[in-house]
């Protein structure tokens, strides 16, 4: 099976085979031609199975007729980051090679003024993410009135960064009549609702079941301290036990962890960068292409880079924290074990919150992770000992169910039994004293003290 038969143009067959690619994968090969034949199309798919292409090779053959008029662009893609709109930006590039097409990117950190440029001459691609496209919309600098085809694309990473209010506001912007590409790994119940109220008649492509990983990835739990230091100590003998660790993504919750762990790494002399949402874009950028270029080895990130980088030989996964959504889970996984290449995918544990979001994790994707060290059998993951014994002995419940405190001990026992008397000496108090030997020692202390009576 070949590109050949799924209707594209020449000038787009030409160029996938120079990119080298012989066989579409099961998400192009049934939706590039329901995309050509301009029917809207909800795709499901796991990570790393090529959707971008599926909606930029016919988008290229479907732009072949007519031409782009000033700020009112033809087709729109809308993506999550800024470092998946400058990827697809690339796709384009290299699928577009015949084509002389205008293709912007409208992302944060760039100058308005240069993306003004851009669509003032016409835009036959506009790839962007929402914030900065309503930016230039309420500027007056954007119409959306032409837009034939507009694809969103990682509809659930929109959904986690807080987008779909944005996503609905831009749909209601751009003609009823135009077609649709709705694209996601994971479909929770809010993305159903969008689909259902913005998607005309949808052709649904599924090609794995939703929230699944990729059977080339093999993954792992491994056990460690709470305290940052021991993360930090499991995950550097974790990266220098291993032998096949080409390069690796090591992905934490926060981004001042990203900071920490990444100065922490460049310490102890490993060959570093750092990604997180707080950099400014060349620096992310150039971050990146260190990356994908080889030259540092680890890349130390937040979940900006879990969805839909397509770094395509990434050896290992490393989860310095566990992510807090399971749906996450799957899309940094994701990042190794792509095209056909195996992958290795490792989880440090620390705790039973920890413990808890793995057993999410593990209800999601539907299959048990396994645990590669011996502690797993002796104790609940990343638990000290002493938190796991009970917190009450036995001894401390009655027998009725009820607990009572433990007796003080005998130095504070004597000094609470005892009183001082009007001469200064210390002697026994006789009303506690037989409190404690009678039916009365429900009586507080004060109310058996003897009470002076004036002459």
């Amino acid at each position: 099976m070949s590109f050949s038969h799924l209707g594209l143009s020449e000038k787009v067959l030409t160029a996938v085979a120079a990119a080298g690619y012989k066989t579409p994968t099961p998400i192009q090969d049934q939706a590039i031609p329901h995309v050509l034949a301009r029917r809207d199309v909800l795709g499901i798919a796991q990570t790393g199975t090529g959707k971008t292409a599926a909606f930029t090779l016919p988008m290229l053959t479907m732009l072949e007729q007519g031409r782009a008029r000033a700020r009112m662009p033809r087709t729109l893609i809308l993506e999550p980051t800024r470092e998946l709109a400058a990827q697809v930006e690339e796709s384009f590039a290299k699928y577009g090679a015949n084509h002389k097409l205008n293709v912007a990117l409208l992302i944060g950190g760039v100058s308005f003024d240069d993306q003004d440029v851009k669509l003032t001459r016409g835009v036959d691609v506009l790839i962007t993410t929402p914030g900065r496209l309503l930016d230039h919309f309420e500027r007056g600098r954007l119409l959306l009135t032409g837009v034939e085809l507009l694809v969103i694309d990682e509809a659930d990473r929109m959904l986690d960064m807080g987008f779909i209010p944005d996503i609905e506001r831009i749909c209601k912007l751009v003609p009823f009549t135009r077609q649709t590409l709705f694209f996601t790994a994971t479909m929770p119940p809010e993305i159903r609702r969008i689909t259902e109220q913005f998607l005309h008649n949808p052709v649904r492509v599924e090609v794995a079941k939703p929230a699944t990983t990729l059977s080339t990835t093999a993954q792992g739990l491994v056990t460690s301290g709470r305290e940052p230091h021991e993360k930090r100590d499991t995950l550097r003998r974790l990266i220098r036990s291993a032998d096949n660790v080409k390069n690796a993504i090591i992905f934490c919750n926060r981004k001042r962890d990203v900071a920490t762990l990444y100065r922490s790494l460049a310490r102890h002399g490993f060959s570093v960068q750092a990604l997180h949402g707080d950099m400014d874009q060349p620096a992310r950028m150039a971050a990146l292409e260190q990356f994908r270029k080889g030259e540092v080895t680890l890349l130390v990130a937040s979940d900006v880079a879990a969805r839909g980088l397509d770094i395509p030989d990434v050896s290992h996964v490393y989860n310095f924290d566990v992510p807090m959504h399971p749906d996450d889970y799957v899309h940094r996984i994701g990042r190794t074990g792509r095209a056909g290449r195996s992958g290795t995918a490792i989880t440090i544990v620390a705790g039973s919150n920890d413990a808890k979001a793995v057993a999410a994790i593990e209800k999601l994707i539907g299959q048990a992770i396994p645990w590669l060290d011996h502690q797993s059998e002796k104790k609940p993951p990343g638990e000290p000992a002493a938190q796991q014994a009970p917190r009450h002995s036995p001894q401390a419940h009655r027998g009725d169910g009820r607990r009572h405190r433990a007796p003080r001990p005998d130095s504070h026992r004597s000094a609470a039994v005892a009183r001082i008397d009007e001469t200064g000496s210390r002697r026994p108090n006789p009303a506690r004293a037989r409190s404690e030997d009678s039916d009365a020692s429900h009586l507080p202390a004060f109310l058996l003290r003897p009470v002076p009576v004036k002459a």
